[in-house]
């Protein structure tokens, strides 16, 4: 059984209100680096800076992937195919969703998916 149209209006507005969220996060961090010019005469002090800075532009990087996620499944609900498994084409669980909502494929074939890699390693 698939998901109602109330369903599908909770998850859009979470998938909204998440994407808002990592948004607002992205334009702290950008206003933080512009903030962050002052110059260090103590190179460890210079490192540890730089290296704060990789950290978050590598979590805003996964965020930035996280956001397209989240607009390829607000489209998904757009087009009426939310909830359905990419692979198999069943109903992905409610409590699947509620875990990870941007998810492509019902728990069956996403072990599968990962049986898979394994193998390949």
């Amino acid at each position: 059984m698939g998901l109602s149209p109330s369903d599908l209006n909770e998850f859009r507005e979470l998938l909204r209100q998440r994407a808002e969220e990592l948004m607002a996060g992205a334009e702290h961090t950008r206003g933080d680096m512009h903030e962050e010019g002052a110059l260090f005469a103590d190179p460890v002090d210079r490192a540890m800076l730089e290296s704060g800075r990789s950290f978050e532009l590598r979590l805003r990087d996964r965020e930035r992937k996280l956001i397209r996620k989240i607009r390829e499944a607000i489209d998904r609900i757009d087009h009426g195919e939310y909830g359905l498994c990419e692979s198999c084409g069943e109903p992905i669980e409610r409590e699947r969703l509620l875990a990870r909502p941007v998810t492509t494929l019902c728990i069956e074939c996403k072990e599968e998916q990962e049986r898979l890699e394994k193998m390949q390693f």
